[in-house]
């Protein structure tokens, strides 16, 4: 409990969690106030549409988590932190741990704060939280962003400097899962098992019969084949690989 709080003070006395939890929150209830609030009659607003800007919000958090250790290694503090406490790997643990939460409370005020604000400029528009699809669409925010932020650190640990950090997972995030299928023949197979690919299927997976992804109104539904629960159980592996690797050689290199 006691690294938790010293990493719960880390985290909340520099102001890039601040700036970036605002954005994030701005980014996405904006994008979806614009969207659902420039929505045609026969483009009615749901509550697909109202989480279009979700991965808009993750992209800010996940710099955010990748910031929260590189940072550290920029300034010279970690040095510190190992020094004082020598189990190096509880101690990232508990980072990790929090960094976690945090952007899963973040995801979830991003999510709720973005079916609010649709209905805010759509009062007349159905959007209420009522099947297991809506439910996961929105409550579902929190463990991708939590998950995500795990991987954000991971990636954090592994480069060490944070332009080159943040970089590499944002080059990876928006431009290599999509270009993947570029490659022929086998890039359609290759890109249903890339990681964030597979995670989006959690959100977008199994939707309620309607017309909003033919309309192109909703976030990008993915092309994975698992179902949205072991999509989820998938994606958790995956960050727990990178987390476990990130630790290894965080604990074999010098600080």
């Amino acid at each position: 409990m006691t690294l938790l709080a010293v990493e719960r003070i880390k985290l909340f006395t520099t102001r890039s969690p601040l700036w970036c939890t605002l954005a994030a929150i701005v980014v996405t209830v904006g994008f979806s106030a614009l969207v659902n609030g420039t929505a045609a009659d026969q483009m009615k607003p749901s509550i697909a549409t109202t989480q279009f800007g979700i991965n808009f919000g993750l992209m800010v958090i996940m710099v955010m988590a990748t910031l929260a250790i590189t940072t550290e290694y920029r300034f010279g503090t970690i040095r510190a932190t190992f020094q004082a406490i020598p189990n190096r790997t509880g101690t990232l643990l508990a980072k990790t741990a929090v960094v976690a939460v945090f952007a899963g409370l973040v995801g979830e005020v991003v999510a709720f704060g973005s079916v609010a604000i649709a209905k805010l400029v759509q009062p007349s528009a159905s959007l209420g939280i009522d099947t297991a699809y809506e439910w996961r669409t929105v409550a579902g925010v929190g463990l991708y962003f939590a998950l995500s932020a795990v991987v954000a650190v991971a990636v954090g640990l592994l480069i060490r400097h944070s332009a080159g950090a943040v970089s590499a997972l944002l080059i990876y995030v928006l431009l290599v899962e999509n270009l993947v299928s570029l490659i022929p023949t086998v890039g359609d197979d290759i890109q249903k098992w890339m990681p964030f690919n597979v995670a989006s299927k959690f959100l977008t997976g199994d939707p309620d019969p309607s017309n909003t992804y033919a309309l192109g109104n909703g976030p990008q539904p993915s092309n994975a084949t698992l179902s949205p629960w072991w999509a989820l159980a998938y994606f958790a592996g995956f960050a727990v690989v990178m987390l476990v690797i990130a630790l290894v050689t965080a604990n074999k290199r010098d600080a």
